[in-house]
């Protein structure tokens, strides 16, 4: 007859015909202890809001400062986490009814992972309600807005049209290409012209970051014309002019720089304070499952 074992459980050796050993994990006690934890923080969280808001004392100009309620708030919120997840590691190695000491560490562990998914789950719902109503709002404000505008241009709508009758649009059009004609006798242009070539010019230059040695001459020509100086003061302008922007523009790729490097050093302490306060509550947890671990003296469990 074979009596070894059909199968292994937690390495033991099951004989043939004997009754499988039960789960070694309660979930709805691991289910439990995470709502616990929630809950838990949740309102020690609450309590921190009414406290804080307590402090503010705008008569007497004693608030404390935003630093100060920073602070003060992140402790708050660790120990808060910290509370409820050793609550809930506790609730749950209670209720799990296990009197071994690695099956309530990995219950403890199991209610901080659930935990953690709540409130973040939580956290979502809340961020994705405020962007919602935000939008909302926005959309509200631009409906509005577009009925003003239209109200407004059908009340302008008899004065536009009496006055498109009075202009002439022939005149419109040749006013603006006269405008935008380039390419000619600096001296022999109208003011309109000159300024059209010398912003056509100027935009290609920061656009390009360099002009041609014929495109600075003509913008030197141009520029001594319009304002009726020298074409050498006309030159030492410009030059001022293209010092002063390419100072203008490494100013602001060095601040560029710098608002990143600091972006990216915020969001490296920020994931590194998470990291810890998320080990600090796996620690938590699995105390409060130690503590909560039922005794076992000669076979018999003890609450």
């Amino acid at each position: 007859m074979q009596s070894q074992a059909t199968g292994a459980t937690y390495g033991t050796v099951t004989p043939e015909g004997a009754p499988a050993l039960p789960p070694r994990i309660s979930w709805g006690a691991v289910l439990a202890g995470g709502v616990v934890a929630v809950a838990v923080g949740t309102m020690l969280n609450i309590l921190g809001v009414a406290i804080g808001a307590s402090t503010v004392d705008a008569t007497a100009a004693a608030t404390p400062g935003a630093s100060s309620f920073g602070i003060g708030a992140g402790i708050w919120l660790l120990v808060a986490n910290l509370i409820g997840l050793a609550v809930g590691g506790y609730v749950a190695a209670r209720l799990s009814g296990t009197a071994d000491s690695t099956d309530s560490v990995l219950h403890g562990l199991s209610v901080w992972a659930i935990g953690f998914l709540v409130s973040a789950v939580l956290l979502g719902n809340v961020i994705a309600g405020t962007a919602s109503t935000a939008a909302q709002g926005g959309a509200s404000l631009l409906g509005g807005l577009a009925q003003g505008a239209g109200s407004a241009a059908s009340a302008a709508s008899g004065p536009a049209s009496q006055l498109a009758q009075q202009v002439d649009p022939k005149a419109l059009v040749e006013r603006a290409q006269t405008a935008l004609r380039t390419g000619g006798d600096p001296g022999q242009m109208s003011s309109d012209q000159r300024n059209a070539e010398i912003a056509k010019l100027l935009t290609r230059r920061v656009t390009d970051g360099d002009l041609a040695q014929g495109d600075r001459e003509r913008l030197g020509r141009l520029v001594a014309a319009e304002y009726n100086i020298a074409p050498e003061e006309a030159q030492r302008r410009l030059q001022q002019v293209e010092q002063q922007a390419t100072q203008t523009a490494q100013e602001v790729e060095r601040r560029a720089r710098e608002a990143a490097d600091a972006t990216a050093t915020a969001g490296a302490v920020a994931a590194y304070w998470i990291f810890a306060a998320m080990l600090l509550g796996a620690v938590a947890a699995v105390l409060g499952a130690r503590i909560g671990t039922r005794s076992q003296v000669a076979g018999r469990r003890y609450a």
